[in-house]
């Protein structure tokens, strides 16, 4: 698979890290609508890495 490919789906797993850390920060500043926001944003974010890896399984299955 193209590394371009590889590299959508890691920046999609950076970008849940992100929010997941942004999320801690927002609570352990007792900002909890802002955490909730985050994680929310993170969970979304995980989805879609999780989702754009799957994709990249099913296309490397169907070259075989």
């Amino acid at each position: 698979m193209p590394t371009t490919q590889h590299s959508a789906a890691a920046e999609r797993h950076m970008q849940a890290a992100h929010a997941h850390e942004a999320a801690a920060a927002s609570h352990t500043q007792n900002d909890h609508l802002g955490a909730h926001e985050q994680s929310r944003l993170a969970q979304e974010r995980s989805r879609e890495a999780h989702e754009h890896t799957e994709q990249l399984v099913k296309s490397a299955e169907e070259k075989k």
